[in-house]
């Protein structure tokens, strides 16, 4: 049975199953819902999905849209549903949340797993003038559109799956849309992912456009010492729609069941 939380929290869904939980955390634009095709493939594993604040379910929730407040938001989720052993999924955007509360040492805290994730260090290409054309991105259907065929994804998919895309990223609050492009991308947090002392799994899609693999070599392994790296084949940046089977199969070796 899974239990669905609403607000004042970030609204989540809590699977129960076997632990260590998989906590997972969404990109920019997406969703709880983004992780359906994983959690699908993950059978009896207990799992919790969250909506970031300002997106989706917790679009009316207020400001400020930091990722430190994303984080804050997500441990209370956590002990909100009463998860004492857990490991972090954080794709992208999330992936970002997810190394600021490994930085915080949380008690239960046993993985983390960055998909695609936004790097430490911020790449080089990340200019004014890059963050400003990215915080129109979700505009429109047009813009929403373009983004998701031509940027996005490396693969073709379903008509249902890339509706949900366009649906999820202009179901953001008009703040959250534009925090993390003008803000969160360009926020430099390599004193902080230095402190994780976890086991750590880096994953990049083999065509992502967004977080190429030699950006995610450069600008997050280094700062966690020890850290697994993984290559998905003939995906994008949208790896847990692109890729799912392939996806759940490295994030079920990396965090086994206890």
């Amino acid at each position: 049975m899974i239990t669905t939380q609403q607000l004042p929290l970030p609204a989540y869904d809590h699977r129960p199953g076997i632990g260590p939980t998989l906590v997972f955390l969404h990109y920019w634009g997406g969703s709880a819902r983004t992780w359906d095709l994983v959690v699908d493939r993950l059978a009896g594993r207990d799992v919790l999905t969250v909506d970031f604040r300002g997106w989706s379910r917790s679009s009316s929730l207020s400001g400020p849209y930091t990722l430190r407040r994303l984080a804050d938001d997500t441990l209370a989720v956590v002990a909100d549903a009463g998860v004492t052993d857990y490991v972090l999924v954080g794709h992208s955007m999330g992936g970002k949340v997810a190394q600021l509360i490994a930085a915080t040492r949380p008690t239960g805290l046993r993985g983390i797993i960055l998909v695609g994730s936004g790097p430490a260090k911020p790449a080089a290409e990340i200019t004014p003038e890059y963050r400003e054309g990215l915080s129109h991105a979700y505009d429109s259907d047009e813009s929403v559109a373009g983004a998701r065929d031509n940027i996005l994804t490396a693969t073709e998919l379903p008509a249902s799956i890339k509706s949900q895309i366009a649906t999820d990223s202009r179901a953001g609050a008009d703040a959250a849309r534009t925090e993390w492009p003008l803000r969160g991308i360009a926020e430099d947090i390599t004193d902080h992912t230095r402190l994780i002392n976890v086991p750590a799994l880096v994953i990049a899609g083999e065509h992502d456009q967004v977080e190429p693999v030699d950006v995610l070599l450069d600008n997050l392994v280094p700062y966690l010492p020890g850290a697994d790296f993984t290559v998905v084949p003939n995906t994008g940046h949208l790896i847990p729609l692109e890729a799912p089977a392939g996806l759940a199969d490295v994030i079920a070796a990396f965090a086994p069941v206890a």
